[in-house]
């Protein structure tokens, strides 16, 4: 039997033996544990409600101090991703409030962590500490000047550590924004017909990784006609945003060309022949005939759209399916297939983040979005794709980045 006694977590937070603070997101006490107070030999009233580093500012007569940095850059890193970071040895002064202007030499073992808030984001931050300063210490005074020397070292080396991870991140942390600014220049824009179409792309959450994802609308020349593709290349970073500026533009020249989608995604494994890193791309194409009520379709390697009917029944458009790009040594025509659909239908295309993920069969994603869609079908395109990105990502965020185009036809 489950005991029920209520807990009281305020009674568990200030019992814990270890040093803990709690933090708003801009790095003001929200509360502290009697360990804490300890530890700092600060009363409440003299931290809570007050901005960290105006409690703990750097040793003014230290030009080497870096305390105030380190923390607040692993702090504010920790808000951002929501991400747990076990920091190196530091060494952090703290100014003795029995003697102003007289600062204690101390050493520092922090690790912070985010509590997540209701949609997932880092509503507070804990930071837990243990002082050190009392082990190194003691064993240098045990053992003599060379111990000394080692945990002088060991420092350097946990500070020239941290400067380097910093540089590392700094330097991936660029990589990722002109990796999103090369992609979002090479997608096309926005539909203007906002009630009858919605486009979304969603990168990756916390990840350091721009994908391939792609998608594009295109009115083809023949009156009443329109072509709509998504796709995804393998690979992560500026290459793959490069490849997928390549076959975005192929497929969609090919498209206006082309007598239909599997024509268009046969000139597209052709080209993609021909670039590096393009092996492997999946894409699926649609052709919509607005007069005639037909959808015409192919797929290479991707996962199937979905046509939902007026009444919420959901059809997956997996007729035509074949290898993705590049798979086959030698040129092979592809399938392509036709559907009907009535007036008030949603035509849905996305990329593999949206229903894939990890450990979980292909067909639990597939069956979860369907199901979701037949929930929201009647909704207008841009609030039906709001609904199935709130259904479908999971509220740590998307590992996988993600395009979606909704049509209501």
């Amino acid at each position: 039997m489950v005991d029920e006694t209520p807990v009281d977590y305020r009674a568990v937070f200030q019992a814990l033996p270890g040093a803990v603070a709690l933090l708003t997101t801009d790095l003001v006490y929200v509360d502290v544990n009697e360990a804490f107070l300890a530890l700092a030999r600060r009363t409440r009233e003299q931290v809570v409600g007050r901005y960290l580093f105006d409690v703990f500012p750097d040793n003014p007569d230290d030009p080497s101090a870096n305390g105030v940095r380190y923390l607040s850059a692993s702090l504010r890193r920790v808000a951002e991703t929501g991400e747990r970071d076990s920091m190196a040895l530091q060494r952090y002064d703290v100014q003795d409030p029995e003697h102003p202007g007289t600062w204690e030499e101390r050493y520092w073992s922090p690790v912070n962590v985010a509590v997540r808030g209701p949609d997932g984001s880092a509503a507070l931050l804990l930071h837990r500490v243990e002082d050190v300063t009392a082990l190194i210490r003691s064993r240098s005074e045990a053992e003599g000047g060379r111990t000394r020397v080692l945990e002088a070292d060991l420092y350097a080396r946990a500070r020239e550590l941290q400067d380097a991870n910093e540089r590392l991140r700094l330097a991936h942390a660029r990589d990722h924004e002109i990796a999103l600014r090369l992609q979002e220049s090479m997608l096309p824009p926005q539909p203007l017909d906002r009630h009858r179409r919605a486009v979304s792309y969603r990168p990756a959450t916390g990840a350091l990784n721009v994908c391939g994802d792609w998608y594009d609308l295109v009115d083809l020349p023949e009156p009443n006609r329109t072509a709509v593709a998504v796709g995804d290349v393998v690979g992560h970073g500026l290459l793959a945003a490069g490849v997928m500026g390549q076959l975005r533009s192929a497929l969609s020249a090919a498209s206006r060309v082309a007598a239909g989608p599997a024509q268009a995604l046969e000139v597209l494994g052709l080209y993609a022949r021909s670039v590096d890193g393009a092996e492997s791309t999946t894409a699926v194409s649609v052709f919509i005939d607005w007069q005639e009520h037909t959808l015409t379709y192919s797929s290479a390697g991707h996962p199937p759209p979905v046509l939902c009917r007026p009444d919420g029944t959901v059809t997956f458009l997996d007729g035509a399916t074949d290898p993705p790009l590049g798979a086959r040594p030698e040129h092979v025509p592809r399938p392509q297939a036709s559907c009907d659909w009535a007036e008030g239908s949603a035509l849905v295309l996305y990329t593999d983040g949206l229903i894939e993920r990890r450990g979980e069969d292909i067909y639990t994603g597939l069956d979860r979005l369907a199901a979701s869609i037949c929930r929201h079908h009647a909704a207008e395109p841009g609030p039906l794709a709001d609904a199935l990105l709130a259904d479908l990502v999971p509220d740590s965020g998307a590992v996988d980045d993600i395009a979606l185009v909704v049509l209501r036809l």
